[in-house]
């Protein structure tokens, strides 16, 4: 890998921790009143799982064309996984920053299905360039 290339992952790695980060920071976000208006009996919103589903396979592909080694392109994804681990659990001041409900499931599933799948079709692509 050439170093504009080592350049590249590592901001592509260093998007996917401050992505995640913000992704739980933005998880308990609900209707409620505080940040957006109280409507629908403060049912919660959980934006950032949608974030993610957008955000980690892009990265992971865009990881993926720069080289055709696999951990390359799964660089940003296990980036993302040990970010929202590392700070869900130890967060700042030791606070548990992922919720015990559904929507820590909705983010992690969002965010680590779809690039498993991006990631799957850079290792098919790499394995036969050719498409067939």
């Amino acid at each position: 890998m050439s170093p504009r290339n080592v350049m590249v992952l590592a901001v592509l790695v260093v998007d996917a921790v401050v992505l995640a980060v913000l992704e739980l920071m933005f998880l308990p976000l609900r209707f409620d009143g505080y940040l957006l208006p109280y409507a629908l009996g403060g049912i919660p919103v959980p934006v950032s799982a949608l974030v993610a589903a957008v955000t980690t396979p892009w990265l992971v592909s865009v990881a993926g064309r720069l080289s055709s080694k696999l951990v390359v392109a799964a660089a940003p994804l296990i980036g993302w996984i040990v970010a929202i681990a590392a700070f869900g659990m130890f967060g700042p001041g030791g606070d548990l920053v992922l919720t015990a409900d559904w929507r820590s499931m909705l983010l992690f599933a969002c965010g680590a299905l779809p690039s498993a799948i991006v990631l799957g079709r850079v290792l098919a692509n790499t394995l036969n360039p050719a498409g067939g």
